[in-house]
């Protein structure tokens, strides 16, 4: 008896979700996209000045598919979340890096490995440097001489950071034109 009633009230209960994110799922809101003055890009429901309406695309919709839980599978563990890991790989840790362009290649390591839609993006001194990508290789160019601190992230795609790896810290050398030798004069020859 009890048990009945319990399925009956789990029954109910999903019914009464599946409506209600029909409903929420139906009414479209329009989106709302910014620059602010230090240029971070900004999303709200609400508009700003100098916001546009932004058009999202079908595929950016959610869709709900819920399956009611028979008897047996009420008992069953609930899965319990991924936590990702990702760590840089080269350069190594204080490495002493010489171009005279500024051009070097970061490598890094996630594990486990990253679902389809999951970014990765590198931060060279606090700074987000290109876009994030699913590749793990960032060759990186025309970066100034000198200390930088090097840090890969592991995003979705609406941004969340999933993981952070330790900073890397590492030192670029390239040649200087102050540093370079006078010629000196020969004495001439009698």
């Amino acid at each position: 008896m009890r048990s009945t009633l319990m399925t009956s009230l789990m029954t109910s209960l999903i019914i009464s979700l599946i409506l209600c994110s029909m409903a929420i799922s139906n009414s479209h809101a329009t989106v709302y996209r910014w620059v602010d003055e230090n240029g971070k890009v900004h999303y709200s429901d609400e508009p700003k000045e100098n916001a546009e309406p932004v058009e999202l695309s079908q595929n950016t919709q959610n869709n709900i598919s819920v399956t009611i839980p028979n008897e047996t599978q009420t008992n069953t563990k609930a899965a319990e979340p991924i936590t990702y890991r990702v760590r840089i790989v080269n350069p190594t840790q204080e490495e002493t890096i010489r171009n005279n362009q500024g051009n070097f290649t970061v490598v890094a390591s996630a594990a486990p490995e990253l679902p389809n839609g999951y970014l990765l993006a590198l931060y060279i001194d606090d700074i987000l440097y290109g876009q994030p990508q699913p590749s793990a290789i960032f060759n990186v160019t025309e970066v100034n001489r000198g200390e930088h601190n090097l840090v890969v992230k592991i995003l979705t795609q609406n941004g969340k950071v999933l993981a952070s790896s330790s900073a890397r810290k590492i030192f670029l050398h390239q040649t200087s034109i102050a540093l370079k030798p006078k010629p000196m004069p020969r004495p001439a020859k009698n």
